[in-house]
């Protein structure tokens, strides 16, 4: 499956890193703005319109019949072992599934940042699945809590590491990445196949970059 993500990205999104900024290193690309800036975090008008928005794009990014392959990144020091210790929840809660964990994936990748101590490592797992077999939608609502005091926060024990998930559409060739409750990011090797979410979410779209996404579909 690890190959399967290299051989993806190869193909259909040459010279793109998995990593953010995603919307800024791919040009077929959309932002969309998930919560409301002008409202608290908490607040619950606008937990509702996170969920909402971002559970909305899901569903209509992904089918029942599409391939997708599963992706978490933990970014931590390589002396933190707590993956080792307990494995990560990600596969274990939101699996429906859980004969699938024998399938799941891991690589080790080393990662060098300046002003860092410690020499960082990136824990990177992958899972290929169907939409079907995944809890989305209280996943997605896990990342977006992910800066709340909240009992489904991923790292909630261990908030010197940092994650990513990403959901990758191998039938659609499309990339899903919620980076926060502040917005989510969707790629394309295409950009027709990701149009049909330009027209239907427009409102969603994250007005700081609008321009930029007006040229794109123009």
């Amino acid at each position: 499956m690890i190959r399967n993500l290299n051989s993806f990205l190869n193909e259909n999104f040459e010279g793109l890193i998995l990593e953010p900024p995603l919307f800024y290193n791919w040009n077929n690309s959309i932002r969309f703005e998930i919560s409301n800036p002008v409202l608290p975090s908490c607040a619950k008008e606008n937990l509702q319109q996170t969920f909402h928005r971002s559970i909305s794009l899901f569903k209509r990014v992904f089918e029942a019949k599409d391939e997708i392959l599963l992706v978490t990144d933990v970014l931590t020091t390589r002396n933190n072992h707590f993956l080792q210790m307990k494995p990560l929840n990600v596969y274990k809660k939101y699996l429906k599934d859980k004969d699938l964990l024998y399938k799941l994936q891991h690589q080790l990748l080393v990662r060098s940042l300046e002003d860092e101590g410690d020499q960082m490592v990136v824990h990177r797992f992958v899972l290929q699945c169907k939409k079907d077999t995944i809890r989305y939608a209280p996943l997605l609502k896990a990342i977006c809590y992910e800066d709340f005091a909240h009992s489904s926060t991923i790292l909630r024990n261990h908030q010197e590491s940092g994650y990513e998930i990403y959901f990758v559409n191998l039938s659609k060739k499309i990339i899903f990445h919620l980076y926060d409750d502040r917005g989510c990011d969707i790629l394309a090797a295409n950009k027709e196949d990701i149009r049909y979410l330009y027209e239907e979410f427009n409102d969603w779209i994250l007005n700081f970059d609008r321009k930029r996404m007006d040229l794109l579909f123009r």
